[in-house]
């Protein structure tokens, strides 16, 4: 039955003696679509405030125009743009002590990396209560300051950073005239009430722009937004090469705290990263946790920002496993020497050895081989027919590794050996 809609709406909005419970409006014999609206410029109101408005099953929405206000349904990517924000996959393991320098993957993809600046353990934390807990995250990334430095040398830091690939991150459009702005957005705990800062550091152009966040309750999930303006100067390479850094910078020297945050994007200048020190080196009664980290294209309030995009813990360790994986039972760190974490293959007849092939995901580049020995944590060596060797990975690439090339090995025996695999950023 065709209704004639502008008959349908004055009888439902304008004739108050009755009430019209449903409106079926279907489209002529021999016609597959109805326009509702004009050629001019026309505004629809579908239902009042507290109407349910219900689309079946099986019904497509396709959006040829602009929509607002759906939320992560129109969200332009599919994933989570940053990998294992809520802090559950850790390939390498669950805690690390006196940790003082060099790069630290608490978690995977999240890189915690001080120079001498005090020291710290750094663990995946489990949840158990809290607003964090209640907004269905189980783990976070905490930093706990055992050794105090108050007074950092100039160039000294600590940092907590995120490394993307350029081709991961040209839906931002970011170097052209419809560059779009950035949301970033995370739960945060620590002991300190003070501000923070967040950069996002542009690799390729040399670019840098800031946010802040203030923590306002001692030992209290807070959940952080931060708006980051768009630049339409400087695109970001299309490759799988790093491309944008972002840094969650919690301590430093004079060399990173003696310029300003900048709220627009600008020439990179080291002083500017740290004009607002968090100092979690200052005292052994600093901590730092966080989870829930999502990057967002456009920008969001914390009302209209699209929620966590929760994946299965099988997807979530698939993508970290393209930067790093290893043949360790997950829970095991890097210094287990448990038979479980273990490969053995038998040697061939010139006394060098097969590698498993090919590697379960793809990674981004020919990764770094760290090869141990059967129950031991030595690097560079295996374990053949009982005895430690020097092996060494040969003709590797993204996919897999041809063979080990094993120094003085013996034929047709059986060799053990753990492997990592890392081509993070």
């Amino acid at each position: 039955i065709w209704f004639n809609l502008n008959r349908a709406i004055r009888s439902n909005f304008c004739n108050r003696m009755s009430k019209l419970e449903t409106i079926t409006i279907d489209t002529p014999s021999g016609s597959n679509t109805m326009q509702i609206g004009s050629t001019n410029t026309a505004t629809i109101n579908l239902g009042v405030s507290g109407d349910t408005i219900n689309v079946p099953a099986g019904v497509t929405i396709a959006n040829a125009g602009t929509s607002t206000g759906f939320g992560d349904s129109l969200r332009p990517n599919v994933q989570p743009l940053i990998i294992n924000g809520n802090m559950a996959v850790a390939q390498r393991g669950t805690s690390f002590t006196g940790v003082s320098s060099g790069s630290n993957f608490p978690v995977d993809r999240f890189e915690f990396y001080p120079t001498n600046l005090g020291a710290y353990t750094i663990i995946q934390e489990a949840l158990t209560s809290g607003e964090a807990y209640n907004n269905g995250f189980r783990t976070a990334l905490r930093i706990d300051t055992t050794t105090a430095d108050a007074s950092p040398s100039s160039t000294d830091y600590a940092i907590l950073r995120y490394k993307f690939e350029g081709q991961d991150l040209q839906l931002f459009k970011k170097g052209t005239s419809n560059a779009e702005k950035f949301t970033l957005a995370f739960w945060v705990k620590s002991n300190k009430t003070t501000t923070g800062q967040v950069n996002l550091f542009d690799i390729d152009n040399s670019r840098l722009v800031s946010g802040t966040y203030t923590i306002s309750s001692a030992n209290t999930w807070e959940k952080k937004v931060i708006n980051f303006p768009a630049d339409t100067t400087g695109a970001f390479d299309n490759n799988n090469a790093l491309s944008l850094v972002v840094e969650f910078f919690l301590d430093g020297g004079s060399n990173w705290t003696s310029g300003t945050a900048p709220t627009a994007w600008e020439a990179k200048s080291n002083g500017d990263r740290l004009a607002n020190n968090f100092a979690i080196g200052s005292s052994t009664d600093n901590d730092f946790a966080i989870t829930g980290v999502q990057l967002e294209v456009g920008e969001f309030s914390s009302t209209t920002l699209p929620p966590f995009q929760h994946e299965s813990f099988a997807d979530n360790l698939q993508r970290c496993m393209r930067y790093y994986q290893n043949s360790y039972k997950l829970g095991n760190n890097l210094t287990s020497t448990s038979s479980n974490n273990a490969i053995i293959v038998t040697s061939w007849n010139d006394g060098n050895c097969p590698f498993p092939n090919m590697f379960p995901v793809p990674m981004r580049d020919a990764p770094t081989v760290t090869l141990r020995p059967r129950g031991s944590t030595s690097t560079g060596q295996i374990n053949s027919n009982g005895a430690a060797k020097s092996a060494t990975a040969t003709d590797t690439s993204e996919k897999g590794v041809s063979y080990l090339t094993v120094s003085s090995g013996t034929a047709l025996v059986y060799c053990g050996f753990t492997f990592e695999l890392e081509t993070e950023l």
